[in-house]
């Protein structure tokens, strides 16, 4: 990876990693650790399906991130990141206005991490150390100050925790269909039943079918689905309500309570403190 001002385009990270066949994107790092920011300011896209040798890390501050890759899908809300291990294929969409850094990290430099992609929290000095890495030169001194900087960044690194907006996603051309049909029309509360004959299947098959694949139920894996689906609606600003209403739920706070068994905490004090280092 050749070195990019700040605010190089995730455009332009996107288009790079298109021309390269999976595993075979070219750098010219040899640093332990080296980043960039990313900015887009209108309109959207989509990388083609592609890998990297390094594994990376791509940190949101404002805007919508989705990422499918290991058969599962991951939206990256504001003030999280998403972790991608070198060599594993992977695809990325996002959509403006998108501010956000990548770091690109030899292999080996964060063992600590999972083999898998993920979506994580990291702790407000591994942003700052982040912030100010992205401003450094690629090739910086390996004995110089960026070089201490990278190896405190390493060590944030590690205490990273996991977040739970992983949506399994199903191989079965049948379980792809009716994913296409639930994402679409969220707010279609149909019972397995239903949607078992809608593609062709029986209902104990489909609960067996969909365990089998993604190891949820149905409502369980509908109730991520939801999730994964909210916190994309919040991220663009849509109220409380408005996604409640969006996914079919009777009330907001029969939403809320849903949210807050999966999450922890209620959708709006989830997003405040998502965004309250943008104030």
């Amino acid at each position: 990876m050749t070195n990019e001002p700040a605010a190089s385009s995730l455009a332009s990270l996107a288009s790079r990693f298109a021309l390269e066949a999976p595993g075979r994107v070219k750098t010219a790092i040899a640093r332990p650790a080296n980043a960039m920011g990313l900015s887009m300011a209108s309109g959207g896209l989509e990388s083609e399906p592609h890998a990297h040798r390094e594994s990376q890390l791509m940190y949101l501050v404002r805007g919508e991130l989705i990422c499918e890759a290991s058969s599962a899908l991951w939206i990256v809300p504001p003030q999280s990141a998403l972790w991608i291990p070198g060599s594993v294929t992977h695809r990325i969409r996002a959509r403006a206005p998108l501010e956000g850094y990548s770091v690109f990290l030899e292999p080996g430099a964060a063992p600590n991490l999972p083999q898998d992609c993920c979506a994580v929290s990291v702790t407000p000095l591994f942003r700052e150390l982040l912030l100010r890495l992205a401003t450094r030169p690629a090739l910086y001194d390996l004995e110089g100050p960026d070089a201490r900087l990278v190896s405190v960044l390493l060590d944030e690194l590690a205490t990273v925790s996991i977040e739970k907006h992983r949506l399994p996603m199903p191989t079965d051309p049948r379980l792809r269909r009716l994913v296409d049909a639930m994402t679409a029309d969220p707010a279609n509360g149909a019972t397995t039943k239903t949607w078992a004959k809608r593609i062709g299947v029986g209902e104990r098959t489909l609960n067996r079918l969909l365990v089998e694949e993604t190891g949820l139920s149905f409502g369980r894996w509908r109730q991520q689905l939801h999730i994964i689906l909210a916190l994309q609606k919040l991220s663009r600003g849509a109220t409380v309500q408005s996604v409640a209403l969006d996914l079919g739920y009777e009330s907001a706070s029969s939403f809320v309570t849903m949210f807050r068994k999966a999450l922890g905490t209620s959708p709006a004090r989830y997003m405040a403190s998502r965004l309250a280092t943008l104030a």
